[in-house]
């Protein structure tokens, strides 16, 4: 799955996946991971993440106006399975 959101440069926001609104059922996350990409200098900083039993959410900050980037969300399971989902922005200023 991947979201493509609008963020201004300056905005500090954050962003969640509901990892239990997909498939989870009775199991549960036990790791979340963050990356972003391209990592480039003045792009988008993660700048805190966190995670329970089914949501991970994380803190995103700066970027430069006119390019994209991409949130990825990196989960372990309780089960074992692991799986990713990412969140597209487009920096505009507004």
């Amino acid at each position: 799955m991947m979201t493509l959101l609008l963020k201004d440069p300056e905005a500090v926001l954050n962003y969640a996946v509901d990892w239990g609104a997909e498939y989870l059922g009775a199991d549960s996350l036990i790791a979340s991971r963050w990356e972003i990409s391209p990592v480039e200098q003045g792009g988008v900083n993660i700048d805190w993440a966190s995670f329970d039993g089914s949501t991970a959410t994380v803190t995103a900050s700066g970027g430069i106006s006119g390019h994209s980037y991409d949130l990825r969300n990196h989960v372990i399971l309780a089960s074992g399975l692991t799986d990713s989902r990412s969140i597209t922005m487009r920096l505009e200023k507004r």
